[in-house]
């Protein structure tokens, strides 16, 4: 994901991260001793702060994407936006099976 060019590719490279994490998950339902394992208890509550900086994020970028198009539309600004060639940018988006909160039972 930190490789990842480009909005769209940083969406698939993040879907295939969220994927693997739920495969991670999937595993460790299946081995008691691993969900009470200190380590794992540590790593459950570091992907719970790590999607929420991801999500964050995301609001952060998308906020400053729909400020930044807006100037671009809007006058006087968009003349200035004109001259030195910026152009609208993609809202960063999940797909929606990303959207849905996942249910991890530890």
């Amino acid at each position: 994901a930190m490789g990842a060019k480009g909005i769209e590719e940083k969406g698939k490279a993040e879907n295939m991260l969220s994927d693997t994490l739920k495969s991670l998950f999937a595993v460790a339902e299946a081995y008691p001793d691993l969900k009470s394992s200190q380590n794992f208890l540590e790593l459950q509550g570091e992907l719970s702060d790590t999607e929420n900086k991801i999500q964050a994020s995301r609001r952060f970028y998308n906020s400053n994407v729909r400020d930044l198009n807006t100037k671009i539309e809007t006058f006087p600004t968009n003349i200035m936006a004109g001259m030195f060639g910026f152009v609208k940018k993609e809202f960063f988006e999940a797909d929606e099976s990303e959207k849905a909160n996942v249910k991890v039972q530890f």
